[in-house]
């Protein structure tokens, strides 16, 4: 039997009165996905625990099959996992974001989508300037960056570290949400001296004059210790491999032990290179039991609040991703395809929630329920119902 994730980050989404009361999900032009959903059995999974912040982080890991509420640690160890980072007992890593400040306010938690050239120039000036004495930057891509402190350094404080993603406040005075708790005071020092010392960099300076928004500021966010998770393979006997274009999703795939795939054109953004992700699935097929096929791009288009982005990515993923795996199936008659997001990010909150999202498994051993197409509503109609999100990897590599 061989499988294939397909999993559109962010899909989900509100009904829309610029889509005459649709979702995107409803209103793109989908012929695959639909018939993925007409043709194989559905339902809906709480991929976030009660009492979790919906992140990616939380609600891959509970796809994967592994439940948030046991082995979760934080998203900035998984992130630099993903680096090839080693962290020690006494790190905490931090998910650090460059971004766009005006006055008080967070103007762009990715600096404009910052190029991973400028944002690694940027991002090792601050490892010169603040970096040592138990402080560590490393560059990732684009905005995406790594801060490891050591925990001796944030001893100073009452309550648990509490950070807020700043994808959560793009728009708002940020300061009532700089972090809180044990620690807090030490991070919200790196934050201001890192804007006043970003300002005068070159890179910011040659933004501004094009017109771009500078990174003038990072935003640690996403702490956690070094997780220590079951292997993907002992856990549920199969070899898997994971493609995407971020960081995230190949650091929690290096800590379970799934391979890590590579596709140059792959960006984590709405450029990405779906042809490129769809064909390199098929042939990850020859060597692994499961594929993992993660795309970032409709959940950047929720981020930014753009219909038109989040339109084309779900028809990007039906033309260029769905319609050649479903296909596949003549190359491996044995095959499944699970299709769905981790999370909803809702045009209108511009920010992820906790909502269960719509899922369909199609392929051997499969019989059609009552689903119709894929969309949030139809998904209700689906024969599995709601289930929690780590109980999805089970069902979808049951035999019956």
């Amino acid at each position: 039997m061989k499988h294939v994730i397909i999993l559109g980050d962010g899909m989900a989404d509100f009904p829309l009165e610029e889509l005459k009361g649709k979702t995107p999900l409803e209103a793109a032009q989908t012929p695959n996905l639909d018939r993925l959903a007409r043709e194989g059995a559905g339902g809906r999974l709480k991929t976030v625990p009660s009492g979790m912040k919906p992140g990616s982080d939380v609600a891959n890991l509970s796809i994967l099959g592994y439940n948030p509420s046991v082995g979760y640690t934080g998203r900035g160890p998984l992130e630099a996992a993903s680096l090839d980072i080693t962290l020690e007992d006494d790190d905490i890593a931090f998910r650090c974001n460059l971004v766009t400040a005006a006055d008080s306010t967070m103007v762009d938690y990715s600096a404009g989508h910052i190029s991973s050239r400028e944002g690694a120039v940027l991002i090792n000036l601050l490892e010169d300037r603040l970096g040592g004495q138990g402080i560590r930057f490393y560059p990732g891509k684009s905005y995406r960056h790594i801060l490891v402190v050591k925990e001796q350094l944030l001893e100073e404080g009452h309550g648990a570290l509490d950070t807020t993603p700043p994808h959560d406040i793009t728009g708002r005075i940020y300061q009532p949400y700089l972090p809180r708790g044990r620690g807090s005071q030490f991070i919200n020092d790196l934050i201001i001296q890192s804007r006043v010392f970003l300002a005068d960099q070159e890179v910011n300076e040659i933004r501004i004059d094009l017109g771009e928004n500078p990174a003038n500021m990072i935003w640690p966010w996403g702490e956690g210790r070094r997780p220590e998770l079951e292997p993907f393979r002992e856990k549920f006997g199969i070899k898997g491999a994971l493609i995407s274009g971020v960081d995230l999703l190949p650091g929690i795939a290096r800590v379970i032990g799934l391979d890590v795939i590579e596709v140059p054109g792959a960006t984590g953004y709405f450029d990405t290179d779906y042809e490129g992700k769809g064909l390199a699935a098929i042939c990850g097929l020859k060597d692994h039991d499961l594929i993992y096929l993660h795309v970032e791009a409709p959940d950047e288009a929720g981020h930014a609040g753009n219909i038109t982005e989040k339109l084309k990515a779900i028809e990007r993923i039906d033309e260029y991703i769905a319609a050649p795996l479903i296909e596949a199936r003549q190359q491996y008659p044995e095959l499944r395809i699970a299709l769905l997001p981790d999370h909803a990010t809702p045009i209108p909150l511009q920010t992820h929630n906790s909502d269960p999202i719509p899922f369909v498994i199609w392929g051997s051993g499969i019989e059609a329920d009552r689903m119709e197409s894929y969309s949030e509503k139809e998904a209700r109609n689906g024969r599995y119902r709601t289930r929690a999100g780590h109980k999805f990897m089970p069902l979808l590599l049951s035999r019956t």
